[in-house]
């Protein structure tokens, strides 16, 4: 390697250093040391955690991680992912808001120090395989409204500092191994027997059960009204007869009041709520079904894990079958739900289903309760792009040529349509080949869109969470957490780039061959040296047209370059791979990055002066800095 390239090298990571390091900060604060130590002491079969790499940009990039607008995290969502291991302490995570951990296999004690996330609302982590004891520290979560740690191994006593939660609307403490008296002060009699149930040493009056050595306990005696009558001039037993009658009428009118309260108190307590089919059988918004939770639930056997057809930053995908035996796709949403929420949801979710086009997921339905968010689609046969391209089985052929074009060109005018005819404009934020799925026809359909709406429907700013996945993320977006259609505009193009390669938009595996781990670098680093043919995925075996990847490869780099002001418009992409304006698009393209050449060599040479000392010996130096 010459000099110059070696500086080059050099100033790039310098550069890179610069530009990244707010992020690396935000990667490497407290937070991320917490989850990636949780990733540590967890063993995770099918790489669930796989996203959790210290050395990206931040822990909002994770998968099953999501932030707040100011990258905090508030919500760690791992339930049934088939995890073990145990659960380290998470105190770091001030912010924390939600934890989901139930369905798993995690063991060991419950850290005290989960008693520190103050700002924590639901804490799941029921059937798993905790023992010891609850800890104390517990009861300092005061803005708790969720705590199941049922179906585990749990003993000692139930702390009495969690009569201190006040918030709290669900508890189930079920199918553990406690012991002793349930605490009652007022608060933990507003739960039901069943809360407490298959404990078999807990005792009180919660449970129905006496505890040995204690007075026994027994129901309050029933009501009985007494009256005072008075007996003018000693007349007894007129004073009796007309007593006797007033008694009579009072409990005549206060026998149903009476009967109603006992009926009450014998009515097991309701902790969830739905809109049960029967009683509405066709709430619709438009042409849009609103669905039962139970009749979903019955559809995807509960939401059964043989179930899933994928997981991301939205929430799982079920595979279910309707009652009439339609399939369909439910995706199952997960993000904080927030008082009077519901309606904003609604709109949102009419808007999206407004936007119809043959290149886009139809919307079937919703479901919507205090706890759920779910969306109905139809069920793609073919999966997604991503999964044909990378995931496919040795009997099933690969994507060919035609089919691939067809891709770009459907994908492309989809987008188009959600920026230029839908009002109020969608942006996707997501484009990949994994959220363009396949009909039976292999016809391409884009899927998420509108999603990145739906889960900030709390938030009317400008300025999100960043969404999305890496290598995919414009670097406007990634800076500044603000989207725009140019956003989508760049997913796009990294998105052609994995229909040309087949290889993924990042990839670490590529560091074993020298290479880089960013598809776009790949791409551009092979170009520089003409070598086109390591470009074209292998599995099409030379049955493509060279002229016409080259092309594609061209609409890919104008869709990507830096500046978002410089990338075309989705709508002149669809007039480009329709044979109309590439080639001077691609010219102008070219003179640019003959510029920009010049300016990083000048700049190179520049760093150069400062790297070499006078007797031109390179210093070593150290890349330091938060992880």
């Amino acid at each position: 390697m010459s000099w110059l390239g070696f500086y080059k090298r050099v100033s790039l990571l310098l550069c890179l250093v610069i530009v990244f390091y707010p992020f690396l900060k935000i990667s490497a604060n407290l937070e991320g040391d917490a989850l990636h130590n949780l990733r540590s002491s967890l063993q995770d079969p099918n790489n669930v955690l796989q996203s959790w790499d210290s050395t990206l940009v931040n822990p909002c990039t994770w998968f099953h991680v999501t932030c707040n607008n100011e990258n905090s995290v508030i919500r760690v969502d791992l339930g049934n992912a088939a995890l073990s291991g145990t659960l380290v302490p998470l105190g770091q995570l001030k912010n924390l808001q939600y934890l989901e951990l139930y369905s798993n296999n995690i063991s060991g004690p419950i850290p005290s120090d989960l008693g520190n996330l103050t700002n924590l609302v639901s804490l799941d982590l029921y059937m798993n395989s905790f023992s010891g004891p609850i800890p104390d520290a517990l009861g300092k979560l005061t803005k708790l409204r969720f705590l199941r740690l049922n179906n585990n191994s749990l003993s000692g006593v139930i702390p009495m500092s969690l009569t201190n939660i006040k918030t709290l609307q669900v508890l189930d403490l079920s199918n553990n191994r406690l012991s002793g008296l349930v605490p009652d002060n007022g608060s933990f009699s507003l739960f039901t027997p069943i809360s407490f149930a298959n404990n078999l040493n807990l005792c009180g009056p919660v449970t129905g059960k006496h505890c040995p050595g204690s007075p026994p306990f027994s129901p309050p005696p029933p009501f009985v009204p007494t009256f005072i009558v008075p007996s003018p001039g000693g007349n007894d037993a007129t004073g009796a007869i007309a007593g006797g009658v007033a008694a009579g009428a009072a409990l005549l009118f206060a026998a149903p009041a009476m009967a109603f309260a006992w009926w009450q108190r014998r009515k097991p307590r309701e902790n969830f709520f739905d809109v049960p089919a029967e009683e509405d059988p066709e709430v619709h918004l438009g042409q849009l079904k609103r669905y039962s939770l139970r009749e979903l639930q019955v559809a995807t056997d509960s939401f059964s894990n043989k179930n899933i057809l994928g997981r991301g930053g939205f929430g799982k995908v079920y595979k279910g079958r309707l009652v009439d035996g339609t399939l369909v796709a439910v995706k199952r949403l997960k993000e904080e739900r927030t008082p009077g929420g519901e309606l904003q949801f609604q709109t949102e979710v009419e808007m999206i289903s407004m936007a119809v086009h043959r290149n886009l997921l139809r919307l079937h339905g919703f479901c919507m309760t205090p706890t759920e968010r779910l969306l109905v689609y139809p069920y793609m046969a073919n999966g997604s792009v991503a999964s044909c391209l990378r995931e496919r089985l040795p009997s099933e052929p690969p994507l060919d040529w035609p089919t691939r074009k067809r891709i770009a060109l459907g994908s492309a005018r989809a987008l188009s349509y959600l920026h230029d005819n839908c009002d109020p404009k969608i942006i996707h934020r997501d484009v990949k080949a994994a959220n363009i799925l396949l009909d039976e026809e292999f016809e391409p359909v884009v899927g998420d869109f509108g999603l990145a709406k739906l889960m900030d429907y709390k938030d009317t700013h400008v300025t999100t969470a960043v969404r999305g996945t890496i290598g995919h993320i414009a670097p406007e977006y990634l800076s500044t957490g603000k989207s725009s259609e140019k956003t989508d505009v760049f997913g796009y193009g990294i998105m052609l780039l994995e229909l040309i390669t087949g290889q993924r938009a990042f990839d670490l595996a590529r560091l074993a061959n020298d290479d880089d781990v960013m598809l776009l670098d790949w791409v551009k680093s092979l170009l520089k040296e003409k070598k086109l043919e390591m470009l074209v995925d292998p599995d099409l075996q030379n049955n493509y047209i060279e002229s016409e990847v080259e092309q594609l490869i061209q609409v890919a780099l104008l869709c990507t370059q830096g500046s978002p002001m410089d990338r075309p418009k989705m709508s002149e992409v669809v007039r480009m791979l329709e044979g109309d304006g590439l080639a001077e698009k691609w010219e102008e393209w070219q003179k640019v990055e003959v510029t920009n050449q010049e300016v990083e060599l000048a700049a190179a040479y520049r760093t150069s002066e400062w790297i070499l000392d006078s007797t031109d010996n390179l210093h070593a130096f150290e890349l330091s800095g938060p992880r």
